[in-house]
């Protein structure tokens, strides 16, 4: 299943952006002109208090240069573990391009008005998902979800616009590191990050 790793010239310093934000936006839109499937999903990697860890693949919703946002509920295994440990890893894997995206930083819960304000560009009946999902915890059956699914119908027939629920909302994760990773011949692959430091960020090569 070895495949090598020969899509073009690489990644060196010289050819990088300014800043990490900028260097993203070439990459992602350079994703997105390449046909990626939702080249805006992303896996989120986060940790319970004791430290172990649980990733699962979110759609990132906005960026800038304050980081990173993705919506969940707030009391889901994610909501839960951020809200003990608030600090999450990000990667988006294009591997059809050879490349990656690792970000890592803290995590804060986004202002309430722009929750709202995304919520209600959502699809209705992924608005009464949120209502009706009670994200993470068990459930005895398919049924149960279903039932949950049409008693929030039931109660917002008459409602429009759908409100959030207080318990659902934005997270935003401020990155103190953006590696970009391109694929290389040999496994000599071309890692450079952007870190954070206390006064600046700093560009470093890494070691495939």
């Amino acid at each position: 299943m070895r495949h090598e790793y020969d899509a073009g010239s690489g990644l060196v310093e010289a050819d990088l952006a300014g800043d990490w934000c900028s260097q993203f936006d070439r990459w992602f839109a350079e994703a997105v002109a390449a046909g990626l499937p939702e080249p805006n999903a992303m896996v989120v990697g986060t940790a319970d208090a004791a430290g172990r860890p649980s990733a699962r693949t979110v759609l990132l919703k906005g960026y800038d240069q304050q980081g990173f946002v993705f919506f969940t509920n707030y009391r889901s295994r994610k909501g839960t573990e951020v809200a003990v440990n608030a600090y999450a890893s990000l990667v988006f894997p294009w591997f059809p391009m050879q490349r990656q995206v690792i970000v890592t930083g803290s995590v804060e819960r986004i202002d309430r008005a722009t929750t709202e304000e995304y919520f209600a560009s959502r699809p209705r009946g992924s608005q009464l998902g949120a209502w009706a999902s009670t994200q993470s915890s068990v459930l005895p059956d398919r049924a149960a979800l279903d039932d949950s699914y049409r008693s929030a119908a039931q109660r917002f027939a008459e409602v429009a616009p759908i409100p959030a629920p207080e318990h659902w909302g934005g997270l935003r994760v401020r990155p103190d590191a953006v590696e970009f990773w391109q694929g290389r011949a040999s496994r000599l692959h071309d890692r450079l990050r952007f870190r954070r430091t206390d006064s600046d960020w700093v560009v470093e090569r890494l070691a495939p």
